[in-house]
C-alpha cells in the first residue's frame, strides 16, 4: 500500500496518471519520465514511486486506462435490430478512439515502447480467447465478441466461432486506423468512405453476408453518424443513437 504523505492531495495518484496520458498526447513516449511527470502536478519525483512503484507500473496504469477509455467510447453504441450495422458503428467508435488518441492508441498495444509486463499481452488463439490479461483489454474486446455473437446468431453469416470472427474484424479495424493515424489515407476522413465501409462490407460478406444486405447496413451507419472534429484528425464519425 502506497504511504501517502498528510499533505498531499488524496487523489494525487489519479492526477499524476492523468498528467501521463497528457505529456504522451503532447511529447510522445519521451515524455513519460518520473520528473516530468511529477512536475506536471507540481510534486517530487517521489510521488511516482510512492503511488505506482516506479515507471513500469505507470506505463501499466496508462495502458489500462487506454483500454478502459476504449471500453467507454464502445459502450455508446448500443444495440438495433440490425446486428451488421452495429458492427460497422462499432468499428466507427473504435476508430475515433484511436485518432483521437493516437499515441495512447499505440502505447496500448505496444507499438511506441514495450509494453511493461508479460501478461499484457497474450495469444487470442488459445482456449482462454483473451487477447490480455487485462481486466480494462478483456472488457473493450467483449464488445466485439458480442456484436459478432449477434451478428451470427442473427444468420445474417454462417456460423463460426465469434471469438475468431471478432479476431479477423480486430485485425481489419486495427489495421486500418494505424494507416490512418499514420496520414496515408489523408487528414480529411475520406478513409472510412473510401477503405473503411469496403472493408467492413468484404468483411461481412466474408463470413455469409450478402452484398446487398452488407451495403444496406453500412448506408444505415452513414445515415445515423455525425461528424465531429477529433483532435488534430478532421472528418472523424462517430455513431448518433
Amino acid at each position: 500500500m502506497a504511504m501517502v504523505s498528510v499533505d498531499e492531495p488524496a487523489n494525487t495518484r489519479e492526477r499524476l496518471l492523468e498528467a501521463a496520458i497528457k505529456l504522451l498526447a503532447s511529447n510522445g513516449p519521451e515524455g513519460l519520465q518520473a520528473r516530468k511527470v511529477a512536475s506536471e502536478i507540481g510534486a517530487s519525483t517521489m510521488a511516482v514511486y510512492t503511488h505506482f512503484g516506479g515507471m513500469p507500473q505507470l506505463t501499466e496504469a496508462i495502458v489500462r486506462e487506454g483500454f478502459r477509455r476504449l471500453d467507454q467510447q464502445l459502450s455508446t453504441v448500443e444495440p438495433t435490430r440490425d446486428p451488421v450495422a452495429d458492427l460497422f458503428a462499432l468499428g466507427l467508435a473504435y476508430r475515433a478512439h484511436a485518432l483521437d488518441n493516437p499515441q495512447l492508441y499505440r502505447l496500448m498495444f505496444g507499438l511506441s515502447m514495450p509494453l511493461p509486463r508479460r501478461g499484457t499481452r497474450r495469444n487470442l488463439l488459445t482456449a482462454a480467447g483473451v487477447p490480455t490479461d487485462l481486466a480494462e483489454g478483456q472488457t473493450a474486446f467483449q464488445h466485439l465478441v458480442t456484436a459478432l455473437t449477434r451478428v451470427i446468431d442473427s444468420g445474417r453469416t454462417r456460423k463460426e466461432d465469434p471469438k475468431r470472427a471478432a479476431a479477423q474484424v480486430w485485425s481489419a479495424i486495427h489495421g486500418y486506423v494505424l494507416l490512418e493515424i499514420a496520414g496515408f489515407f489523408g487528414r480529411d476522413g475520406r478513409g472510412v468512405e473510401q477503405v473503411l465501409q469496403p472493408l467492413g462490407i468484404s468483411l461481412a460478406v466474408g463470413l455469409g453476408d450478402t452484398v446487398r444486405a452488407a451495403t444496406r447496413s453500412a448506408r444505415a451507419v452513414q445515415r445515423r453518424a455525425v461528424t465531429f472534429q477529433g483532435e488534430g484528425q478532421p472528418g472523424n464519425t462517430t455513431p448518433r443513437r
